[in-house]
C-alpha cells in the first residue's frame, strides 16, 4: 500500500493505517459501504459509481479538503474527510478559529465483532488529525439522530454545543481541543469515562472493605500527626492568648516553656521561638506531655480535654468539637500515607495537581478539617486530597420554587450551552416529560451526589412528590473537588466554569450549605464589583481583577422558610453557582496556584513558598516585594479608595505567575465575602446586601488580621526557618509596599491619616476563639462585625518601618 499518510499499533488489536483516498480506484469499496442503510447520514445511499467518483475528486482538487481510506490489517475499514470549516457551511455557524479542523469518519461494516473496536479507529483517527500541521482543535457536525456517533464523539472529548440546521440536516456542532482529547484518554484509560447512552455515574469507587478504611490509622503516623497537631493547637491558642505558657529557660536559640493544664497532674514541655504578632513557632520534636510525672504519648484529643475548661466550651458541643478534631487527625493520617508532591515538583505542577497536594487547611483554625457527615467512603470519594475524579447529580426545579439569576453578559440557555452537551441536555429534558413534566418550567441545578443521597431525597421527599423536583441523572464531566470542599473544577473539560453546590455537612465552625436569598443577588453583586475593578486603571497597573459567579440558582421550600425556624442551615440545602475559570486568562508559560499553596509544606518539611523564590531566580528581597505588590497593593486600594473589602486568605485568592513570579492576583468567592463599608453610597437594589456598618476602630482588620494575622506572620515563619529570612526584612518590605501605595496616592492622605496602618498596635481578632464559642454557626453573616471576638491588642510588626 504506497502513500500512507499515518499508521499506528493499536495494543490487542493490531495495525491501523491512514492514506489518500484514490479516484477511481477505491471508489467501488465506498460506494458498496455509502449504498448501505447504516450509512444513510451520509445522504449517498442511491449514489451512483460516477456520482461518488466526481464528488470526491472535487473534494480532493479542492484545495481545502481531502479523503482518506483507512485500513485494518491491510484491509479497507473506515473513509475519513478531512476539512477547513471556513470553506464549508457549517464555518456560517461559528466563528472559525485558526487550527480549527473538520472531520467527518464512515466505518465499513463490521466483518466480525470486536469489542471497542469503533472506539478505537475514531481514536486513531484523532490521533492523525492532531497530527496534521497547526490542527488545535476539531471541529464535527454529527446528524442529532446520530447517537452512535454522539457516544463516540462524547468518549474522545468532544462536546456539543448547539443544533445547527446544515440545509436538510439538523446537526449538533461539536468540538474537541488538543487538551480535552488528551484528558478524555486519560480517562478512558483509568476507567473513569462516563457511559454516554445511559447517563450513569462510573465514578463512584467500589466499597472499602472494613480493613481498608483504617488502613491509614498506623500507630507510628497517627503519633505523628497527634504530635504535628498538638503544636498548631498550642501554637494558636496561645498566640489568641486562651491559654499561656510560661518560660522556664533557653536551649541555643529556642526558649522552653511549661504550660500547666486544667488538670493539676497533667503538664506540657516545649521549645518555641515568640516571632511577631505574637505567633508562636514551636518545635515539634520538643512538645512532652507528662501525667503524673511521667511522659505520655501525645494526643490531640486529650488535648482539648485537659483544657477543656480554660477552652470554655459549651458542654453540648464538646462532643462535636472533639469530632472535628478526630476527623481532622483522620484527614491528616490519610494525607501521611499519600505520595504527595515535593516543594520543588509543585513549582512546575499544574493548577489541579497543586490543589489536590495541599496537606494543611486553613492555617489559623486548630479542627479545619472537620467535614462532620462524610463517612470513610465519603472521604476518599470527596476529600480535595483524594483526588477522586466525581459527576455530579442533576434535578429539575419548578421555577415556582426555584430562581435562577444570571449576569448582565449571559444568559440561561448561553450557559448550559457551553456547560452540559447539547444530547445530555436533550436526555434531561426527555427525563422531565416522561415524570408528566414540561421542561420549560423548570430550571437544572447541580447537586453534590453526598447531599443527593444523604439529604434531599428525604428532606425535600414532599417536594420530588409533588414533581417540584425531578432527579434527572447523573452529568458527564468528571471534576475535582476544591480546598474550599464544595467547588467543583472541570477535569473533563477545563475551560469550563467552577461549580459550587451545597453541601450540608459541618466543616470548620459552618454547616456548608449555600443560601437560596443570597444566590438571587449574586451576580448582580458580582457584575457591580467587577465594573468597579475594570473601571479603575490602577488594578490593571498592578494586575488585579476578580473571576465573577456569573450565575445561581437558589431553591426554596417553605416548610424550612416557616416564621418558627427562622435563618437555618435547613434554608441552604439547594443552592448552586457558575464562577468563571481563571484558567482561560492565562498566556503562553503563565501558571496559577492559590495563594494557600504558599503556605504548603510538604511531606519532607521543605516549603512551597522557599522553592518558588529559589527556583525563579529573584533574591528573596525582589520576590517578595513583588508578591506584596501583586497581592496587597490591590486591598489597600480597595480599601481607602472604596471602602471595600474582601476575605482574602489564601484559598480566595488565586496567584498567576510567570516563571513562578507572581505577576496577577485573582480575588474569587466575591458574592458571599465582600463587604462595602461606605454604606452611604447608593447601591443597586440587588447590589444592598453588601454594604455593611462596621466601627471605625475595627475596619483596619481587614487589612490587619485578614493579611498580617492571617497569612504574613505564617509565611515569615517559614522563610525564617528555611531560608534564615530576618522577619525584620520580610516586616520591613511589607512596609515598603504600603509606603509606595500611600506615596502614589496622595489624594486619600486623609484616609491613611485616619485609618493608620503605621499604628503601634491593633486589636487581636481570634478566629478559635469563634469556633469554641459557637462551632456550629460561629459568625452571623448578616453581622459580621459583631460576631468578632479580640483578646487584647498585637504590636504592629511594620509600625517601626513607618519612614
Amino acid at each position: 500500500m504506497a502513500d500512507v499518510s499515518f499508521s499506528k499499533i493499536i495494543e490487542g488489536l493490531g495495525e491501523v493505517q491512514l492514506r489518500p483516498l484514490y479516484v477511481p480506484d477505491d471508489i467501488q469499496t465506498i460506494q458498496q459501504w455509502l449504498n448501505q442503510s447504516y450509512a444513510h447520514y451520509w445522504g449517498m445511499l442511491e449514489s451512483s459509481f460516477d456520482e461518488i467518483a466526481d464528488f470526491y475528486q472535487n473534494l480532493n482538487q479542492s484545495g481545502h479538503s481531502l479523503a482518506y481510506l483507512g485500513f485494518y490489517q491491510g484491509e479497507p475499514a473506515f473513509l475519513v474527510e478531512c476539512y477547513d470549516p471556513k470553506h464549508d457551511q457549517v464555518g456560517e455557524h461559528y466563528d472559525v478559529q485558526p487550527g480549527d479542523q473538520g472531520m467527518h469518519i464512515l466505518l465499513a461494516p463490521p466483518k466480525q465483532k470486536i469489542p471497542n473496536f469503533s472506539y478505537h479507529i475514531f481514536c486513531s483517527v484523532m490521533d492523525f488529525v492532531f497530527s496534521l500541521p497547526n490542527v488545535k482543535r476539531v471541529v464535527v457536525e454529527p446528524d442529532h439522530r446520530n447517537h452512535k456517533i454522539h457516544t463516540l464523539n462524547k468518549r474522545a472529548g468532544f462536546h456539543h454545543e448547539r443544533v445547527i440546521q446544515m440545509g436538510e440536516k439538523t446537526a449538533y456542532l461539536a468540538f474537541c481541543t488538543k487538551q480535552q482529547y488528551a484528558l478524555a484518554l486519560l480517562q478512558e484509560q483509568s476507567s473513569m469515562s462516563f457511559q454516554s447512552a445511559s447517563f450513569q455515574s462510573t465514578s463512584s469507587q467500589s466499597q472499602l472493605t472494613p480493613q481498608q478504611a483504617v488502613e491509614v490509622i498506623k500507630p507510628d503516623v497517627w503519633a505523628k500527626v497527634n504530635r504535628y497537631h498538638v503544636r498548631k493547637a498550642i501554637s494558636e491558642l496561645a498566640h489568641e492568648r486562651v491559654i499561656t505558657p510560661e518560660k522556664i529557660g533557653e536551649v541555643d536559640q529556642w526558649q522552653s516553656f511549661r504550660l500547666e493544664t486544667d488538670n493539676p497532674d497533667v503538664h506540657y514541655l516545649f521549645n518555641a521561638q515568640i516571632m511577631a504578632l505574637n505567633h508562636w513557632y514551636i518545635d515539634a520534636q520538643s512538645i512532652m506531655k507528662y501525667e503524673q510525672g511521667e511522659q505520655v504519648n501525645l494526643d490531640s484529643v486529650r488535648f482539648v480535654l485537659d483544657f477543656a475548661p480554660t477552652l470554655k466550651i459549651a458542654q453540648d458541643k464538646l462532643p462535636i468539637y472533639l469530632e472535628e478534631i478526630s476527623s481532622t487527625l483522620y484527614s491528616a493520617a490519610f494525607k501521611e500515607e499519600k505520595d504527595f508532591l515535593t516543594a520543588e515538583a509543585l513549582t512546575k505542577a499544574t493548577f489541579q495537581e497543586v490543589e489536590t497536594s495541599m496537606s494543611e487547611g486553613h492555617p489559623s483554625f486548630i479542627a479545619n478539617n472537620g467535614r462532620i457527615g462524610f463517612d470513610a467512603q465519603d472521604y476518599v470519594q470527596y476529600a480535595p486530597e483524594a483526588a477522586s475524579p466525581m459527576q455530579l447529580i442533576w434535578v429539575a426545579a419548578h421555577q415556582r420554587r426555584a430562581h435562577f439569576s444570571v449576569a448582565e453578559d449571559i444568559s440561561y440557555d448561553a450557559l448550559f450551552e457551553q456547560e452540559l452537551d447539547i444530547t445530555l441536555r436533550e436526555h434531561f429534558n426527555q427525563q422531565i416529560r416522561d415524570a408528566g413534566a414540561d421542561p420549560i418550567d423548570y430550571v437544572l441545578i447541580p447537586v453534590h451526589p453526598w447531599q443527593w443521597f444523604n439529604k434531599l431525597v428525604h428532606i425535600f421527599a414532599s417536594d420530588i412528590a409533588a414533581k417540584d423536583l425531578i432527579c434527572v441523572g447523573y452529568g458527564e464531566d468528571q471534576y475535582f473537588a476544591q480546598q474550599s470542599i464544595r467547588t467543583f473544577f472541570n477535569i473533563s473539560n477545563p475551560s469550563k466554569f467552577y461549580v459550587k453546590t451545597a453541601l450540608s455537612i459541618l466543616n470548620m465552625g459552618f454547616m456548608r450549605g449555600l443560601s437560596a436569598y443570597y444566590m438571587s443577588a449574586t451576580p448582580a453583586i458580582n457584575d457591580w464589583v467587577y465594573e468597579l475593578i475594570q473601571s479603575d486603571a490602577y488594578f490593571e497597573e498592578v494586575g488585579f481583577s476578580v473571576i465573577r459567579e456569573l450565575a445561581a440558582v437558589g431553591y426554596r421550600q417553605p416548610y424550612y422558610e416557616h416564621k418558627a425556624i427562622g435563618n437555618s442551615p435547613y434554608n441552604k440545602m439547594l443552592s448552586a453557582l457558575w464562577r468563571e475559570n481563571p484558567m482561560n486568562r492565562l498566556k503562553e508559560g503563565e501558571r496559577l496556584m492559590t495563594m494557600a499553596s504558599l503556605l504548603h509544606v510538604d511531606p519532607n518539611g521543605d516549603g512551597v513558598l522557599p522553592a518558588m523564590i529559589t527556583s525563579s531566580g529573584l533574591t528573596t528581597d525582589a520576590w517578595l516585594k513583588q508578591y506584596f505588590s501583586v497581592y496587597m497593593k490591590p486591598l489597600l486600594h480597595c480599601f481607602y479608595q472604596y471602602q471595600l473589602v474582601f476575605m482574602p486568605h489564601g484559598e480566595n485568592l488565586i496567584l498567576q505567575f510567570e516563571n513562578n513570579v507572581p505577576v496577577r492576583a485573582i480575588m474569587k468567592d466575591i458574592g458571599e465575602e465582600v463587604c462595602l463599608m461606605d454604606t452611604s453610597e447608593s447601591l443597586p437594589e440587588l447590589v444592598q446586601r453588601i454594604a455593611c456598618e462596621v466601627p471605625d476602630d475595627i475596619r483596619l482588620l481587614s487589612i490587619f488580621t485578614d493579611v498580617f494575622d492571617g497569612i504574613f506572620r505564617y509565611l515569615s515563619q517559614i522563610l525564617y526557618a528555611e531560608m534564615e529570612y530576618p522577619q525584620e526584612k520580610f516586616w520591613a518590605c511589607v512596609a515598603e509596599v504600603i509606603r509606595e501605595y500611600q506615596k502614589t496616592h496622595p489624594h486619600l492622605q486623609e484616609q491613611f491619616d485616619k485609618f493608620d496602618l503605621f499604628a503601634p498596635e491593633f486589636a487581636l481578632s481570634c478566629l478559635n476563639r469563634l469556633q469554641l464559642g459557637n462551632n456550629l454557626q460561629m459568625v452571623d453573616l448578616t453581622d459580621p462585625a459583631n460576631s468578632l471576638k479580640f483578646a487584647g491588642n498585637l504590636d504592629n510588626p511594620v509600625a517601626p518601618f513607618q519612614s
